[in-house]
Order: structure tokens, then sequence, then C-alpha cells
């Protein structure tokens, strides 16, 4: 089962700069584990114990887990996962 992972830039440092990268598993939770093994330390950033960070969006196939079963989505083969780090900032 491929699926691929769209790599923010802040994130690139754990996929020797790679914009995109596979990995396998049945649901995010196991996606991250499994990529976790190739890119050691990424999983650290998009997880916080068993759940994603406050300031982390995951989105499949562009609807965003949390509105769906956030870390315990199931995955299909060819599915396309996205991270992107939340932003914050401007003027008050």
């Amino acid at each position: 089962m491929a699926i691929e992972v769209r790599i923010p830039t802040i994130l690139r440092q754990y996929t020797d700069g790679q914009k995109a990268v596979e990995g396998k598993g049945e649901t995010l939770a196991e996606l991250f584990t499994d990529l976790d093994t190739r890119h050691a330390g990424i999983r650290a950033r998009i997880v916080d114990g068993e759940q994603l960070r406050r300031f982390v969006n995951v989105y499949l196939n562009d609807e965003d887990v949390r509105f769906l079963d956030g870390i315990d989505t199931k995955l299909t083969d060819g599915d396309n996962v996205t991270i992107l780090p939340a932003v914050a900032g401007g003027m008050v």
C-alpha cells in the first residue's frame, strides 16, 4: 500500500529535502510510525503522545483529518496525505 505524503518546507530537514515521500499504513498513526523508520524524528514533529500536534494540520485527499477520525483515520492505497504547519501572525 503506497501513500504519498507531501512534506512542508519546515519538515524537509527530516526527508533530505524531499517535497514528497511514500509511506505505508492502514491508519495515519501507522503511516507516521512507518515514515519515522526512514525519516527519523519526523513523527515527533507531527504527533504529540497519541494525538496530532495542535498546530499541525493534516489533510487526507484534501480533507482535514480532524473532521474524520484524526490520527486513527483509515488509509487506502493511492491516498495523498498533506502535512501543513499552522501559521499565525500579522498585525494587531
